[in-house]
């Protein structure tokens, strides 16, 4: 019997799950500037956005593609963000999307998204593969993917402070919490090696990796952001541990940035 996948963007706190997302990760959307200036939507594009969260850059998107006959179809592994993005949608009277089918997209999209969907390597589940080959496939000939993900180096001390508050309530410790690592920061090689390379398919024109310092909200602050991205790393954990596992990672990180 297949298991239900469980939706880590939702929220057992008194507010809604974008109400959390927004309180925590609102500057995701607001970082994307150089990524949309790469996508550069024309009016009459039709475009897929991978991990569309919710919806807030479909919206933009929406004021050209409105101009013409354009239209975007975003897609996410949370209902919770499909839910948000589908309010947002008919607020804006968006119009339907195409449906997912080969040779249908003009351009493929992709912001602060695949750092949760890739895996490193070996990869034997073969992500990298069902990812890029998916996307190309839905592409039109001569279409394109630009897409925006943590790369090497991202959120460095973040990750520090969750592996040692987790490894040490964890069996097998240090190994184990790297398990629930649900991160994958590759650098530009890797990324231009596995599109064109071990996925093939591809020509990457352009890549790179940029130094960004970004500060937390000011509603959710370093907390708000640690448990709603850093969900899935407690989970792991008994439920009587989890809790005292975020204050210490909160602890940690509020200490190193006062010095």
């Amino acid at each position: 019997m297949a298991t239900e996948q469980k939706d880590h963007w939702s929220s057992e706190q008194l507010i809604s799950p974008e109400q959390a997302y927004q309180n925590a990760a609102a500057f995701v959307p607001k970082l994307a500037t150089k990524v949309l200036q790469w996508l550069d939507v024309q009016k009459d594009d039709v475009i897929l956005d991978v991990g569309c969260g919710d919806g807030v850059l479909n919206l933009e998107m929406a004021k050209v593609l409105a101009q013409g006959t354009g239209r975007v179809h975003g897609i996410d592994s949370s209902p919770a963000m499909i839910s948000a993005a589908q309010e947002a949608a008919k607020a804006a009277n968006l119009a339907e999307s195409p449906s997912l089918q080969n040779d249908t997209f003009t351009k493929a999209f992709s912001n602060a998204a695949l750092h949760w969907i890739l895996r490193p390597p070996p990869d034997p589940t073969g992500t990298w593969s069902a990812v890029f080959n998916g996307v190309r496939n839905a592409l039109a000939p001569g279409g394109i993917f630009v897409f925006e993900m943590g790369g090497l180096g991202n959120v460095a001390e973040i990750r520090a402070a969750l592996l040692s508050a987790v490894a040490r309530r964890l069996p097998g410790g240090v190994k184990h919490a790297r398990e629930a690592d649900p991160w994958f920061f590759p650098d530009e090689r890797w990324v231009r090696e596995t599109m064109e390379e071990r996925v093939g398919g591809w020509k990457v024109e352009r890549v790179e990796r940029e130094w960004r310092p970004t500060e937390a909200e000011r509603t959710g602050g370093v907390e708000g952001w640690v448990r709603l991205m850093g969900k899935k790393w407690f989970e792991v954990l008994p439920e009587g541990e989890r809790e005292e596992g975020v204050k210490e990672v909160v602890e940690v990180l509020e200490e190193a940035a006062s010095r």
